[in-house]
């Protein structure tokens, strides 16, 4: 153990022994974490990975593959090097919550500023409430499905909602008030959550295999479906195109996490824990759960002459109503528990650093809930193609953005050296210019800019050059890149010493 300047660091961990309560950018939930509540091993970092990774959304994003002319190895192999291209970033700014027991807006303070930080901490909270949409919408459109066993005449309603009917609103808010109940719970209740969500749905997938490879007579019709961007494919000569957006848009799949990682590990007992933990839950869970959506997916191929990518749209054409209820049971709880620790975590802290002083982790939770309605998630997992060019590699153009410019300041700027006192301080070294760091909003923009054309050409069909197509389609790479350049080269030339 030893003592540096208002702290107390024991075997690389640090606890703030001064007490900021009485700044305005300090709260019970802001604060850093002490080695007393710190309960999360290395098992409970595995198993947070395997439960958020093993979800609906991993498995549509596979199948989407498979839907976009990918044969099962090329969709496998594209999101397991997605998924390692990610724990690297993921894993560094994991080391910060660990080492100084932060979460991820504070975090963001020493880059940004005090004030500044809610730049790229909303920026994150935005793109949650969009997933905590997108899997309150499948938790809930699986138990529309439940009670159409039920209630057939409701799959054949008029849909004058936004383009949903009454039972599917009606559900949608059911499964929305469920979620939104657990997280006044706290956060020890979503730990719980997960842990046994993990083989639940573990379980329902592979039973879901068994049941594809049973119906598709084997798994060589399965595996042997070709594909698409082969000679004489319909799409020919096209995988290249097809291939570095998709993967892309795996990266972009868990850029979320990847920058509000701390929010996690900021409980973990030692570094050590959260990376062998992180790296044994992400790639080998999404490698798994991945075989699983594009095994099935092709074998849908097989047994119904077309690809059917949403797993509740599949498990409704079960004939058994005993199977479907226990699968779309199985299905919500395990949505559940992905969807609170997920999505909700993050945007809940990012909405408490607003005003730590007004608005707590549940009022930010709730806050989450409501944009999430707002946002019509219906609309977003409406085609695969949607999915993967509108939603994923979208979003992942700005928070590769952020994620640059955080890994820039604690490794190349910082070395990991953080004063932790400092970043509660108005008087402290993170205030810069009224408490905003004008060298990172400037890196930002930079990082988002050469994105732009692409984004308004995919989205708005806004005629613009070739070149900034292509260009969008490795928008994380590019925003990342290009932030972390300019941000280091700012700070080197004007930061004061």
């Amino acid at each position: 153990m030893t003592t540096a300047a208002g702290v107390v660091v024991t075997n690389g961990i640090y606890e703030l022994q001064e007490d900021l309560a009485a700044s305005p950018f300090h709260s019970p939930d802001m604060a850093p974490v002490t080695r007393a509540r710190r309960k999360w091993g290395m098992r409970d970092i595995a198993a947070l990975w395997i439960s958020m990774s093993a979800c609906i959304p991993t498995y549509m994003l596979a199948s989407s593959l498979i839907d976009g002319g990918m044969n099962w190895w090329q969709a496998v192999v594209t999101i397991s090097l997605g998924n390692v291209i990610v724990l690297i970033p993921m894993v560094l700014n994991a080391h910060a919550g660990t080492r100084y027991g932060i979460p991820f807006p504070v975090y963001c303070r020493a880059a940004f500023g005090l004030r500044g930080a809610n730049v790229p901490a909303l920026s994150r909270a935005f793109v949650a409430c969009g997933w905590f949409g997108i899997q309150t919408w499948i938790g809930g459109w699986a138990i529309f499905k439940i009670l159409a066993v039920y209630f057939p005449a409701w799959e054949t309603l008029p849909k004058p909602f936004l383009g949903i009917s009454a039972p599917q609103l009606a559900c949608f808010l059911l499964f929305w008030a469920i979620n939104v109940l657990v997280i006044y719970r706290g956060i020890e209740t979503i730990r719980f959550l997960l842990n046994i969500k993990a083989p639940l749905l573990i379980a329902l997938g592979l039973l879901l295999l068994a049941w594809a490879h049973r119906q598709a007579g084997g798994f060589g019709p399965i595996l042997s479906q070709p594909s698409a961007f082969v000679p004489g494919g319909p799409k020919a000569g096209q995988f290249w195109v097809f291939f570095f957006p998709a993967l892309t848009a795996n990266v972009g799949f868990w850029a979320t996490l990847a920058l509000n990682i701390p929010d996690f590990t900021r409980y973990a007992y030692s570094q050590r824990d959260q990376v062998i933990g992180q790296a044994l839950g992400l790639p080998t869970t999404m490698a798994l759960y991945s075989f699983i959506g594009v095994a099935v997916t092709s074998a849908t191929i097989v047994i119904y002459g077309q690809p059917i990518w949403d797993p509740v749209v599949l498990l409704a054409r079960m004939t058994n109503p005993a199977v479907l209820v226990i699968s779309m049971f199985a299905l919500c709880l395990a949505t559940l528990a992905t969807n609170i620790a997920a999505n909700v975590v993050s945007p809940a802290n990012d909405f408490a650093h607003l005003w730590p002083k007004r608005i707590s982790f549940r009022t930010g939770g709730l806050i989450t809930g409501v944009i999430g309605i707002l946002i019509q998630p219906w609309r977003l997992v409406a085609d695969p193609s949607g999915y993967i060019f509108k939603w994923l590699v979208a979003y992942s153009g700005l928070l590769g953005s952020v994620g640059g410019i955080l890994i820039a300041d604690y490794y190349l700027i910082r070395r990991a050296r953080l004063d932790l006192a400092g970043l509660y301080r108005v008087d402290g070294p993170y205030w810069y210019s009224g408490g905003v760091n004008p060298l990172a909003l400037i890196a930002l923009l930079a990082g988002i800019a050469p994105c732009v054309p692409g984004f308004l050409a995919t989205v708005a069909d806004v005629p613009v050059l070739p070149v900034w197509v292509e260009m969008y389609h490795y928008a994380w790479f590019i925003s990342f890149a290009v932030s972390l350049a300019v941000y280091v080269v700012l700070m080197r030339a004007f930061r004061r010493a």
